[in-house]
């Protein structure tokens, strides 16, 4: 894809909007379709994107390796760092009531930051998997 300058403009151009529009679809997730997983796939999608037009190192810069493993942890830890906040305040684990002097506010705080935690996984998750099977090398002996 070095020779095609359209779809490299492009692609720089679509990945911000790309992202954005994941940002927009977690953000959005508890008044219509959408949330941690869908929008955890279209970040990684976006990053997807960037290595198809740019190949494969580029976009190892542009997120690199230890960045996404950091996120497949991370994500877990503030899935399961909300359950435990709401034990340590007094309720079950993932009981998102306690989170808030009022319990609607406290389920509202509570599903936003496990649906968070979920995107950040999904998406560290998915450009790991591509970025295992982009990296392997074609073996000559099989055909």
């Amino acid at each position: 894809m070095r020779r095609d300058l359209i779809l490299r403009v492009l692609g720089k151009l679509l990945v911000p909007f790309v992202l954005l529009f994941a940002l927009y679809v977690q953000f959005h997730g508890d008044f219509g379709p959408g949330g941690g997983f869908q929008a955890g796939v279209i970040a990684a999608a976006a990053v997807i994107f960037y290595a198809i037009i740019f190949g494969l190192p580029a976009a190892r810069r542009f997120a690199p390796d230890w960045l996404v493993e950091s996120m497949v942890a991370a994500g877990v830890l503030v899935y399961g760092g909300v359950g435990v906040v709401g034990m340590l305040l007094g309720g079950n684990y993932l009981d998102y009531f306690v989170l808030d002097h009022d319990p609607v506010h406290g389920q509202h705080r509570g599903i936003f930051w496990v649906e968070v935690g979920v995107a950040i996984t999904v998406s560290g998750v998915m450009v790991k998997i591509f970025y295992k099977f982009a990296g392997r090398r074609r073996d000559p002996d099989r055909a």
